[in-house]
């Protein structure tokens, strides 16, 4: 039955996993035992309602968080289907920010996987309290319990087991429910109906089978015990009797479940259908509604909206709470920016309040007052559009030009800055151009799109190679970035290898080299005379423990001039030509770093003499004095910080000694050990998915550019 709350019968979900667990194929099968769907989509075959891009369906894998709403027994459930590649973990994190519950999705034959784990981590990190769906029992190998441990070894929650599997691998067939001691089964070769209840033919729920009872009611045993150790009132139950109620059973397992001291666990098979109407019962009895959740919390923003506009409120700084009630002042955070060919649609969970189409509303991020042309309930690629929403929906808007994902969006009255998701660095790049020069302006916009759409991506122009650099979380994050280039624009666009900023520098410099120039050519002419040292600049003391190869930059220039015989007007414009000579090095025609020039002596003419003499004078002499002395090649150096299981440190130490890599300290943090380095950057392309691969997904890195560090011979 419908709760008298309207916010009760709302539940805003995530569905989370590794790559391949089943999640679409969990959020498909939702959307048609639900009734929402009439067809059930198949990710082999490309008919998915949540992988709706072209990419998605091409590639097999969820690329982007899609939203998608449906009813079930009276309730509303806004579910997103979450990516479950490590390089989109962004866009599980944005998701996350707006959630009120999950569902963990786990194969019953791989157990926890890489992924599953920065999931839970993510989801533990915002406090969303989640089910577990043990997906694929039809598989080869699958087992629950194996399943199970896999969870509490890895994940480290209370597993609280509220079904037993009837038959196995290609036997399975139906579900025990342990807490009300019914047996689900499903027909073979028949699907769950799609009136709401499943009870279109599919699925039959009856009485335990004998052959099972007692095997149920071992396991009913071990969730009871299970439960009491958690829970103060099932415990005195428990005490008081012989065992749990099926009433206080659950309600100790939706208490369980919103603390996070539990987590529900149930078992099915997505792709067969079977186990879905059981999990979404479990969604609607255990997780929470927006107004189970805590009031969403916020700073005040008072600054001017309009011209002689004050702090309303009396807005002083300090947090404020919204309630989720309908009647309240509006606010929304938006998590998601996508860029259609329909115009520009903006994703919000409505916090507080109610927003109408035509509404304005404040925008705290871009500080300004935006309108709300339409308001749409999002199934994935399709929209369907609504008067309003209210607070606990999660919609998308059009309207907004300048919203981002992070924007709080709220009433130009009473104005609240919500705390965005946190965007992670970007680990990985490529150098993109456009093929013609005519697109060039075109690509410029296009990445401004991808950014806009996408906050974990940056762009960049890098000053001294004038490239155009993309970054990433990873290689596939930046091939999906281009090809969505090239698809939705059209464009022919050129990849590469950003190019490494190399530096040369002075090992042996030159004493006494003397340079004249003069220039005669009619009217006045040009003379200068200088006698320049050249030198290596010595290692700044910080850097004296050798970590950058003892090679110290920056440009040092002195005077010794002595008696006047250069003024000093002429001193400095020797300088500056000496600064214009250090674009260019002999070796590559890289920039000169890591040196010092000494004016020793010169010469000037009575009428010739000028600044511009004695500026060409330095830049041409210190020319010379470089081809002359002795140099080398210098490349960037980056700090690397990793974090890696202490059982793959091994295989990351000898990578990092393949990439020439220094280790510079090494500690043990929480069951991972943290190793620094200092690695040329030339060798850092590819590290993101190297250490990836050497650590089964759980490695991650950060690096910071510290300076420069011979090259070796080329």
């Amino acid at each position: 039955m419908r709760p008298a709350d309207p916010l009760g019968a709302v539940r805003n979900l995530g569905i989370l996993a590794h790559v391949d667990a089943g999640k679409t194929t969990v959020t498909e099968r939702i959307l048609y035992v639900t009734g929402t769907t009439h067809k059930r989509g198949e990710v082999h075959d490309g008919t998915t309602v949540t992988d709706f891009d072209p990419q998605e369906r091409d590639r097999g894998i969820t690329i982007f968080a899609a939203a998608v709403s449906c009813d079930w027994d009276g309730h509303r459930l806004n579910l997103i289907d979450t990516p479950g590649h490590v390089d989109f973990s962004d866009e599980v994190v944005r998701s996350l920010r707006v959630l009120d519950g999950a569902v963990a999705v786990f194969d019953a034959v791989a157990g926890v996987e890489p992924q599953s784990e920065s999931v839970w981590r993510q989801a533990d990190r915002f406090g969303v309290p989640r089910i577990a769906f043990v997906n694929k029992l039809d598989r080869a190998g699958a087992d629950l319990d194996w399943a199970v441990a896999s969870i509490r070894e890895r994940l480290h929650p209370a597993p609280l087991v509220v079904q037993s599997p009837i038959g196995s691998e290609d036997g399975f067939e139906g579900v025990v429910d342990l807490v009300r001691m019914r047996a689900w089964v499903w027909a073979d070769g028949r699907d769950g109906g799609a009136d709401g209840r499943g009870s279109g033919g599919g699925v039959r729920e009856g009485a335990v089978p004998e052959v099972l009872r007692e095997e149920a009611e071992r396991r009913r045993r071990v969730l009871e015990e299970a439960v009491a150790e958690l829970h103060p009132g099932a415990l005195e139950e428990f005490c008081a009797g012989s065992g749990l109620s099926a009433r206080t059973l659950a309600g100790a397992l939706r208490d369980l479940t919103r603390t996070g001291e539990g987590v529900v666990v149930l078992c099915g098979s997505a792709y067969r259908n079977r186990g879905i109407e059981p999990l979404l019962d479990a969604v609607v009895a255990y997780l929470p509604s927006p107004s189970d959740v805590p009031a969403v919390r916020g700073t005040p923003d008072g600054a001017d909206r309009t011209q002689g506009a004050g702090r309303p409120d009396g807005a002083d700084g300090v947090e404020q709470e919204r309630a989720a009630d309908p009647d309240a002042p509006f606010a929304a955070l938006a998590f998601k920016v996508n860029a259609t060919a329909t115009g520009r649609l903006t994703y919000l969970r409505v916090y507080s309040g109610t927003i109408r189409k035509g509404d304005a509303v404040w925008d705290t991020g871009a500080r300004r007052t935006e309108r709300v042309g339409r308001i749409l309930r999002v199934q994935a690629g399709r929209h369907a559009q609504v008067d309003r929403a209210v607070a606990g929906d999660i919609v998308a808007v059009v309207g907004l030009r300048s919203a981002r994902a992070g924007s709080t969006l709220c009433a130009p009255d009473a104005p609240l800055v919500l705390e965005p998701p946190v965007t992670a660095e970007p680990v990985v790049s490529v150098a993109v151009e456009a093929l013609t020069g005519t697109d060039t302006d075109r690509l410029v916009a296009a990445l401004a799109r991808l950014v806009e759409e996408d906050p974990s991506l940056v762009v960049r122009t890098d000053d001294e190679t004038g490239q155009t650099v993309l970054s990433g979380l990873g290689e596939l994050h930046l091939e999906v970035a281009v090809e969505k280039i090239r698809r939705a624009q059209g464009l022919d666009v050129r990849v590469g290898r950003p190019r490494v900023a190399y530096r040369e520098t002075v090992v042996r410099g030159v004493a006494g080299l003397v340079h004249r120039h003069v220039k005669q050519d009619g009217g006045a002419g040009q003379f200068a005379q200088v006698v320049l040292d050249v030198e290596p600049l010595e290692v700044a003391s910080e850097n004296a423990d050798g970590d950058l190869g003892g090679s110290a930059t920056g440009f040092e220039f002195r005077s010794a001039v002595v008696g006047g015989r250069v003024p000093q007007e002429y001193v400095r414009a020797v300088e500056a030509g000496c600064w214009d000579a250090l674009g260019e090095g002999p070796l590559g025609g890289h920039p000169v770093t890591g040196l010092r020039v000494v004016l020793k002596d010169g010469a000037t003419h009575v009428k010739d003499s000028s600044e511009m003499a004695f500026r060409t004078a330095g830049r041409l002499a210190l020319r010379e004095a470089l081809r002359a002395s002795t140099m080398a090649l210098l490349e960037p150096v980056v700090e690397v910080t990793v974090t890696a299981p202490d059982d793959a440190v091994g295989g990351v130490l000898g990578d990092l000694a393949a990439r020439r890599g220094r280790v510079t300290g090494s500690t043990t943090r929480a069951g991972a050990a943290v190793v620094t380095a200092t690695v040329p950057l030339a060798e850092l392309f590819g590290y993101a998915t190297r250490l990836r691969s050497r650590t089964q997904g759980r490695g991650v890195f950060t690096a910071r550019p510290v300076g420069y560090a011979p090259a070796p011979a080329r």
